[in-house]
């Protein structure tokens, strides 16, 4: 949620940053409405006080054997517009509240305008493999290997959704092992969180009201904020562990990072170039969550983007990191660095990991505050995530890549101590 004081104070230069992630802000409506509620609060201080004048008299009053029943009556009558100014005042701030809840954040200013045709390749890790055989995709190896089941797992649940069999099973087990280790020995606190959440999550992660169609809901109530839903990223849950609390400042930044499975209604597209489990309605990822001082926020960022890189580097999988223009970062997200892995048999990169910094923007949403040692006063501190990684594109890349010319897999040797020692899929 973006801050008001800031609208109010900069206006224009707020309206222009939103306007280069292609969102057209009116704030004139936010503004009269803020400026409603202010008068109306002004109003019924005023009565307030002046009721407490009346009340101050009565025993004045009764001590001079003056009648006093009509100065009960004017405390009756304002009371009664106190209680109408209060509900006056309620209504324009959950209004001015339910506007502000559908801007989306601010994007950095260093960041390019438009969509993604003008996000940046960052740097390039590795070399393009080059086969000296008949390249096969990762739904032809899996499928002959018997390490993945798409059509069981159609069977059982539908489009978007896959089995993993025998090594494949242990290969996705291996690689969250390891991204789970890596975590482990960087000092992140591991997380296993709840994977049904309350409206609260989504909202406070800034993935609700708007997105609020594309997760999967448990309840049948009309009012959603009573329903629970099936977390699309453990994102959702971490960065809200410390809603409405103040944190030690000493104990930032708190790294945190969870494993889970990630629910997504509006996966499942049908594209070829999105076949066997590029995208599912199911999938596995670890990720991870910093709250950040606002003074360290861009160190809190490059140390996320460090560690996705290096879980792919350590794979030994060929990949580029980009930074996504203005208006491909999401709605949530001040800046935005996507780690793309090269997928051989399609020819073109997918991403793997987004590590994005929604500076106070969730903070906002959720109250996460730090008592600030400077001033001795709460601020909003500042949240981060990075995918640390999802294994469903990491799946089929490493299959790809790492594929001989027998049709069986060479596991990456970071990956055997998980596997057993296990050197070779076939």
């Amino acid at each position: 949620m973006l801050d008001l004081k800031r609208i109010q104070e900069e206006k224009e230069e707020v309206t222009l940053l939103l306007k280069r992630k292609g969102y057209d802000a009116d704030f004139d409506t936010i503004l009269e409405l803020d400026a409603q509620k202010k008068k109306a609060i002004s109003e019924v201080e005023a009565l307030k006080a002046q009721r407490n004048k009346v009340s101050a008299s009565i025993p004045a009053l009764k001590k001079q054997g003056q009648p006093v029943d009509h100065i009960f009556a004017e405390m009756r009558e304002l009371g009664d517009k106190i209680a109408e100014g209060d509900k006056k005042a309620k209504e324009l701030e959950e209004q001015v509240f339910n506007l502000l809840a559908v801007i989306p954040n601010i994007p950095d200013k260093d960041l390019l305008d438009g969509e993604k045709e003008n996000n940046q390749v960052v740097k390039i890790v590795g070399e393009k493999p080059n086969f000296d055989f008949p390249l096969q995709n990762h739904v032809d190896l899996c499928t002959k290997l018997g390490i993945i089941d798409y059509t069981r797992g159609t069977k059982l649940s539908g489009g978007g959704f896959w089995l993993y069999r025998g090594d494949g099973a242990r290969l996705e087990w291996a690689l969250l092992n390891f991204f789970i280790s890596e975590h482990l020995k960087d000092g992140y606190e591991f997380i296993l969180p709840p994977h049904q959440l309350g409206y609260n999550c989504g909202f406070g992660a800034g993935q609700f009201p708007k997105f609020s169609d594309e997760v999967y809901w448990l309840d049948v109530d009309e009012d959603r904020k009573k329903n629970r839903f099936m977390l699309p990223t453990a994102e959702t849950a971490l960065v809200n562990l410390y809603a409405g609390e103040i944190v030690d400042e000493s104990k930032l930044p708190m790294k945190f990072f969870a494993y889970t499975p990630c629910y997504r209604k509006e996966a499942g597209s049908y594209r070829a170039e999105e076949r066997g489990m590029i995208r599912g309605h199911q999938f596995n990822k670890v990720e991870m969550v910093q709250y950040a001082h606002p003074e360290k926020s861009m160190e809190a960022f490059n140390e996320l983007v460090d560690k996705a890189c290096s879980l792919m580097e350590k794979l030994g999988l060929h990949f580029r990191l980009s930074k996504l223009a203005a208006g491909d970062c999401s709605a949530s997200m001040a800046r935005t660095y996507d780690i793309e892995v090269w997928i051989p048999s399609m020819g073109i990169y997918k991403e793997v990991s987004s590590v994005s910094n929604a500076n106070d923007y969730q903070a906002r949403r959720n109250n996460t505050k730090y008592r600030d040692s400077k001033t001795g006063k709460p601020a909003y501190l500042h949240t981060l995530n990075g995918s640390g990684l999802a294994t469903s594109r990491v799946f089929p890349a490493l299959i790809e890549q790492y594929q001989n010319a027998d049709g069986s897999i060479t596991v990456p040797e970071v990956l055997r101590p998980f596997m057993g020692g296990q050197e070779v899929i076939k």
